[in-house]
């Protein structure tokens, strides 16, 4: 499994331009610096999915969302009544990125002190550390209508690839934003993935599904993420 991932890697890292960055290199590195210091336009590394209704549909756009189980009835639910909570909470927002997001707040922190950071220091063991692993995805849910903060727990995520494979997020965290409001809870859920071990390419599209925390609905969605658009 080892050898494999490192294959895996180092095919990748040929990948075109804009591609998820499953392990940051050189060139990834000193474009993400530079666009944090203002020498360059930024890259993208990151690309949020908008799943708030206006409308009468999703503003991240038609058809991103599907039923995975429950039938279309689930999603036309989801549109018709945004706000009502009755079946379970629903989605604000879809935020995945990498290792090249998390070196741009990096990059930020340092020129915000007034520090020069290096590519070399970029890719050295200390701030490599503070980073996720080497073939790892981030993705941030954030959540409106959670009947309490203990029902974090009892979402229900997996990354779908080729030939129907699914994964189970590696683990998971929580941002420290959780509010409670007229009664229900928003906040954003963390889960890391590891999408090369059921063969998801750097450029490729890959299906998040999830269930919310009603165990008395069927319903589990599906949302396309396309890893072509950020590194």
């Amino acid at each position: 499994m080892r050898k494999s991932l490192l294959l895996t890697l180092t095919v990748l890292l040929s990948a075109p331009a804009l591609a998820w960055v499953p392990k940051l290199e050189e060139t990834t590195a000193r474009n993400v610096i530079d666009g944090a210091y203002g020498r360059r336009d930024a890259p993208a590394t990151f690309m949020t999915l908008d799943l708030n209704v206006k409308d009468g549909k999703f503003v991240a756009g038609d058809g991103l969302v599907k039923a995975f189980d429950g039938g279309d009835a689930c999603v036309a639910d989801w549109i018709a009544r945004p706000t009502d909570y009755a079946k379970g909470s629903r989605i604000n927002t879809i935020t995945v990125s990498g290792q090249a997001d998390q070196l741009y707040f990096q990059a930020q922190d340092a020129r915000d002190n007034f520090k020069n950071l290096t590519v070399a220091d970029a890719l050295g063991a200390e701030l490599a550390g503070k980073r996720i692993a080497d073939g790892e995805l981030r993705v941030d849910v954030n959540v409106r209508g959670l009947p309490s903060e203990k029902a974090r727990d009892a979402y229900m995520v997996r990354l779908k690839g080729p030939d129907n494979k699914m994964i189970a997020p590696a683990r998971k965290s929580f941002v420290n934003d959780w509010k409670q409001d007229a009664g229900t809870w928003t906040g954003t859920l963390v889960y890391y993935f590891k999408p090369l071990e059921v063969g998801i390419g750097a450029s490729d599209k890959a299906e998040f599904l999830l269930r919310n925390e009603n165990g008395d609905s069927n319903c589990a969605y599906s949302v396309t993420f396309d890893l072509s658009k950020f590194q």
